[in-house]
C-alpha cells in the first residue's frame, strides 16, 4: 500500500453536500463524474496528499443507496493506492481477505479498483485503487 488515496463519503444529495464540503475544506470540487456501472455520482476534493470523494446514488438499487438506507450518510470506505492492483489482489486473497470483485473494475478518477468485504477488514469497506496507465 502506497498511501491513503481517498476517503469515500456517502451523501444523499450532492447539490447540498458540494457547497458544504467546499466550505469545510476551503477548496473547490475539482472533478465530478458518474460511474454508471456502480450507480453513483462522485465529486472529488483534494486535501493535502489525499482526497475526499462524495458519493451520491443515481438509483435506488445502487450500493450507495443501500448503504444510506441502512446506515445513513457518512464514511463509506477508505481507499488505498497500490502500485500493482492485480498483484495486491492476489496477495490479499491468499491471506484470506474476501475480494468483492475477482478482477479490477473501472472506477472514478481514472482508477482501476477492487473492494474488500468489510467482514474480513474489521468492518471497514476497503478499496484498492491504481491509476490507469
Amino acid at each position: 500500500m502506497l498511501r491513503i488515496e481517498h476517503l469515500g463519503i456517502a451523501v444523499k444529495d450532492l447539490s447540498v453536500s458540494l457547497p458544504l464540503y467546499e466550505q469545510l475544506l476551503n477548496t473547490p470540487c475539482y472533478k465530478q463524474e458518474v460511474v454508471e456501472t456502480e450507480g453513483v455520482s462522485t465529486a472529488f476534493f483534494r486535501t493535502g496528499e489525499s482526497k475526499i470523494e462524495l458519493l451520491e446514488a443515481t438509483n435506488e438499487n445502487s450500493p450507495i443507496a443501500k448503504f444510506i438506507a441502512k446506515k445513513g450518510e457518512g464514511i463509506h470506505h477508505v481507499a488505498f493506492e497500490v502500485e500493482n492492483i492485480e498483484a495486491e489482489m492476489k496477495r490479499l486473497a491468499a491471506l484470506g481477505f474476501e475480494l468483492l470483485n475477482t478482477t479490477p473494475k473501472n472506477g472514478a478518477d481514472n482508477k482501476l479498483v477492487c473492494f474488500l468485504h468489510p467482514r474480513t477488514t474489521n468492518g471497514v469497506l476497503v478499496e484498492l485503487c491504481q491509476e490507469k496507465r
